[in-house]
């Protein structure tokens, strides 16, 4: 996906990040070592070779430049941070962070280097009907066991992992809505409905989210496109950046809950050993519905995207959501 956050460096400067995390002798020759990685949203990735042969991913932040969405200032941080985490506390497979480099004395932002995981993504796989339907169902219940493996982490605060956070999960999601809201407010972005309508939504509701008392490690942006197969099974989880430590129930297996565009939770729900949801979580999770629908509203004016198709898309869905009320 094309957008103005993708970082791009030209050659010269990739030879001296290899340099600079690889040493001077696996500095390759010529200028085909690098491939972009085309299916993000956000960071630039790159697949490169380095002398050797052997083949990483590089992952660069913006450009400094760039006005980026207030909940993902500093976000590169964030994932390495995750994965950090889930390496030293779980057996879910993550890539190993091989170098960080915060400096940006090579380039104008954060970035780090990891090894190339060989497969395909759980999206692309279903996307192409390259999976029969039983192995699909499988992979996904494969998937909400490892994210509820995930969130056996807990934290001492609630919020992202690289920030002081909050004592409650009612400040941190307030602020989590809070600052998407503001920052559509600023670029003008027309949601569909009343700015005013989605705040009063979650004020009436407040008093659910403060059933999460325990902050858990939660991946928020775990979907298909960031899981790794090979051979038949999970190989790897890619794409931390989003981590935080909060309420389960805000994770992307559970979005088909009350939007069924994003498909079909059942098979996630199994694996993750959750059937149905109380009332209060279903309230929950409309909340948190709501906030994914209007990040992905309001970053297509931040991203710049070569399309208005997400926001459209987006656009309908916050709009039957919130008339849904609380059917």
């Amino acid at each position: 996906m094309e957008s103005i956050t993708k970082n791009r460096q030209p050659p010269r400067v990739l030879r001296q990040i290899i340099e600079r995390a690889y040493g001077p002798d696996q500095v390759p020759d010529g200028d085909d070592f690098a491939v972009e990685l085309g299916d993000g949203y956000f960071n630039i990735a790159y697949v490169l070779t380095l002398r050797s042969g052997r083949r990483v991913v590089l992952k660069i932040a913006p450009p400094a430049h760039v006005t980026v969405l207030t909940c993902e200032r500093g976000i590169m941080r964030n994932e390495v941070a995750a994965l950090a985490l889930i390496a030293d506390l779980t057996d879910v497979p993550v890539p190993a962070v091989e170098h960080v480099d915060v400096t940006h004395e090579l380039v104008d932002a954060d970035w780090f280097v990891m090894p190339l995981i060989e497969g395909a993504t759980l999206a692309a796989l279903t996307d192409s009907a390259a999976l029969t339907e039983s192995a699909a169902a499988g992979l996904r219940r494969d998937l909400g066991a490892l994210n509820r493996e995930l969130n056996g982490i807990v934290g001492d605060r609630f919020g992202p992992l690289h920030m002081p956070g909050f004592g409650t999960w009612r400040e941190a999601f307030a602020s989590m809505m809070e600052g998407i809201l503001r920052d559509g407010e600023r670029a003008g972005v027309d949601l569909g409905v009343p700015y005013e309508a989605i705040r009063g939504e979650l004020a009436a509701h407040l008093d659910v989210l403060d059933e999460v008392t325990e902050p858990r490690f939660v991946e928020w942006d775990l979907w298909p496109g960031n899981v790794m197969v090979l051979d038949g099974r999970i190989v790897a989880l890619i794409d931390h950046e989003r981590a935080l430590y909060g309420d389960p129930l805000i994770e992307a297996g559970f979005t088909g809950v009350d939007l069924p565009d994003f498909g079909d939770p059942s098979d996630f729900m199994r694996g993750y050993g959750l059937e149905e949801l109380t009332p209060a979580e279903q309230t929950r999770r409309r909340l948190y519905s709501a906030y994914v629908l209007v990040l992905m509203i309001v970053e297509t004016a931040y991203r710049r995207y070569p399309d208005d198709g997400q926001y459209h898309w987006a656009r309908g869905l916050l709009s039957g959501l919130m008339e849904s009320g609380g059917r």
